[in-house]
């Protein structure tokens, strides 16, 4: 049977269901797919009685693979959602083969926390998770990284019992201004979850000892990731020393993306030298953008390209402190040139490859950053607690994010 046929998409058709009336007669098609792998509903809105018998239909399809839910509850009330929630993913909880759950764009915040740490907490089979753009707060999202930290425990149980249980390989959580306050739980969840692959935590407002925290004390244990997207949050040089000691650890590193991270000029400095020690060499696209970077970090990329970046195809460096007549910008454009034209094959997507155009770029010179001062009463680990303590939930103003919904798609054409 072809792929196709075990799809079942309502997706983007913005139908209003809100009770199970006016969700029957768009599932007929679902209810006489036994062999259903994937489902899509996002784009829609659903009520509670549209949510109870989508449950009750779902909790059927014993092959089910990825469920797409984002943005199913545009224009419902704060009171409705919850419920709605509970209905729907509590029927779904025990689908064996359910590996992929997309709920993104949805305003849940800590109102809604309680179904949604109940599934998280529970579910086994999870292996990509989309939370991007959900309105959770930095006290929700302590909430939600504990939930994964319980899964660690269940799986592990569930591998004691025999059962083949897959690793949690995709964490998407960003635009949920997650902050300081929920570090300490995120990064221990991911260093019990150290076979990570993905994760992004783009624009949190993670500051500088919330990112240290993340990295030292969790990703750095991920010896498999992949990609790491945390672009739009601050690191100063703090947070780059941080990286620059992550990425040792890190040999299957494919993608990096640290732009609008403020990562100083000393900070790119560390960071450029971290990578020409060679324990990257499957890095393929690099985005340092608007970081205050100077002329010795692009220097530094340029010399090390050859030796210990030869997979590097994309590299983005606009809007930091160093002229476009820099005598490093040709080299690299020359290099990574040339490397498309050997590698890159008969079709090309020009976005995957070359230097991005350096228009606008700041070559004012100014004094490298002084280091920075020595904490003063509190220690990291004692801001981070109290941080954490003070962490309240606020909302966050939906904005849907591209990339990440790209991303999406490409894991649903997956089949595990």
């Amino acid at each position: 049977m072809a792929a196709s046929t075990k799809v079942f998409s309502l997706e983007g058709k913005g139908l209003k269901m809100t009770s199970a009336e006016d969700l029957e007669p768009h599932i007929k098609e679902l209810r006489e797919m036994d062999d259903v792998e994937e489902v899509r509903f996002l784009g829609n809105t659903l009520g509670i009685g549209a949510c109870k018998l989508l449950g009750e239909v779902l909790s059927t399809k014993k092959n089910l693979q990825i469920a797409n839910f984002a943005d199913i509850f545009t224009g419902r009330l704060l009171s409705e959602i919850p419920e709605a929630l509970q209905l729907l993913l509590s029927s779904i909880l025990n689908l064996p083969k359910l590996h992929t759950m997309d709920l993104s764009d949805n305003a849940f915040g800590i109102n809604t926390h309680a179904p949604l740490v109940e599934f998280l907490s529970s579910h086994v089979p999870l292996q990509h998770l989309f939370l991007n753009n959900n309105g959770l707060g930095p006290h929700c999202g302590i909430l939600v990284a504990d939930s994964l930290s319980n899964l660690h425990k269940k799986k592990e149980e569930a591998r004691a019992a025999g059962q083949e249980v897959p690793d949690l390989e995709t964490v998407i959580c960003g635009r949920n201004r997650l902050e300081n306050g929920s570090m300490t739980a995120w990064a221990k969840a991911f260093s019990l979850h150290n076979k990570v692959k993905l994760v992004k935590m783009v624009q949190n407002g993670i500051r500088p000892e919330g990112i240290t925290h993340l990295l030292t004390e969790g990703l750095n244990k991920a010896a498999g990731l992949q990609v790491f997207n945390i672009q739009d949050n601050t690191f100063t040089l703090r947070g780059a020393k941080a990286l620059a000691a992550a990425l040792q650890g890190w040999p299957e590193l494919q993608e990096l993306g640290v732009s609008d991270c403020y990562l100083t000029g000393k900070g790119g400095i560390i960071v450029s030298q971290a990578l020409g020690k060679g324990q990257n060499k499957k890095l393929e696209t690099l985005r340092m953008q608007y970081n205050d970077i100077t002329a010795v970090a692009v220097k530094n990329i340029a010399d090390i390209l050859e030796e210990s970046l030869p997979g590097l195809k994309r590299l983005e460096l606009n809007g930091n402190k160093f002229a476009e007549e820099d005598p490093s910008i040709p080299q690299l454009q020359e290099a990574l040139e040339e490397r498309k034209e050997k590698f890159g094959g008969d079709v090309v997507d020009e976005d995957d490859w070359g230097l991005d155009e350096l228009d606008e770029l700041d070559d004012e010179s100014e004094e490298e950053e002084e280091e920075e001062e020595e904490e003063e009463v509190e220690t990291l680990a004692e801001r981070l607690v109290k941080e954490a303590e003070e962490a309240q939930e606020e909302p966050t103003v939906q904005v849907k994010d591209k990339e990440v919904e790209k991303l999406a798609e490409e894991l649903a054409k997956t089949k595990v």
